[in-house]
């Protein structure tokens, strides 16, 4: 679904993304995993076009998007659930939702579904994003990006502040969209435990690149929550 090639970026001098090259494939989870500032949300940042690239190439759905602005991305089928979730808190619940369908036909509903993963957000449609609790405003976030039933689900670190009840619930929705096999979905992730469970494949970055890579079932093997250590 998509396949990433030698991706380069810069901010100033600093090489933040260095040849990072994985694919993600459809009905798997492949969970990018790292420390703080190896580059992580650079690199999302890059695959739904927030941050141009320097070089590299960009292949979703067997089409080239690496000049295409954010709204096409989103267009083609890239869900985007950001780090810090970024619901906007002056609009309800409902009106987050619905503007997760900006770029479907006029008149397209909030597909039933989500409720269904996020029973809570049923009985809040008309109070405000601002005045959820921050596991809620995560839920609303991932309603938010499944509203318009994405080929490619993105997700930057959902689990981070979020109580462990929510983390269950989270983990369940995930886990079910993977098994699905209709799309593909990208997370990236610190906690370790959460990205073992969910990941098919997995991919470890250190300074901007790519330092490992495998199967989740060869992750202890592999070591790789060591390369996660302060």
């Amino acid at each position: 679904m998509l396949t990433i090639k030698g991706l380069n970026q810069y901010y100033g001098g600093s090489h933040i993304l260095r040849d990072v090259s994985f694919e993600v494939p459809l009905g798997a989870c492949t969970a990018v995993l790292g420390r703080n500032g190896v580059g992580k949300t650079t690199l999302l940042k890059c695959l739904v076009g927030l941050t141009p690239l320097r070089s590299g190439t960009i292949n979703f759905a067997g089409r080239d998007i690496a000049a295409l602005p954010p709204y096409e991305r989103a267009r083609l089928g890239i869900g985007y659930v950001p780090q810090g979730r970024e619901i906007f808190p002056r609009l309800t619940v409902e009106e987050n939702l619905l503007m997760g369908l900006a770029t479907q036909p006029r008149g397209a509903k909030i597909p039933p579904r989500i409720f269904d993963m996020f029973p809570v957000l049923k009985d809040m449609l008309q109070r405000r994003g601002g005045d959820l609790s921050g596991g809620q405003q995560q839920q609303l976030a991932i309603g938010r990006a499944l509203a318009a039933n994405p080929k490619l689900l993105i997700l930057d670190e959902p689990t981070e502040g979020i109580q462990p009840s929510i983390i269950k619930d989270i983990e369940r929705v995930i886990a079910g969209l993977a098994k699905s096999g209709e799309m593909a979905i990208l997370l990236v992730e610190q906690y370790y435990d959460f990205a073992r469970t969910l990941a098919d494949h997995y991919v470890v970055m250190s300074r901007g690149e790519v330092v490992k890579s495998g199967r989740s079932a060869d992750m202890e093997r592999d070591n790789v929550k060591a390369l996660l250590a302060i």
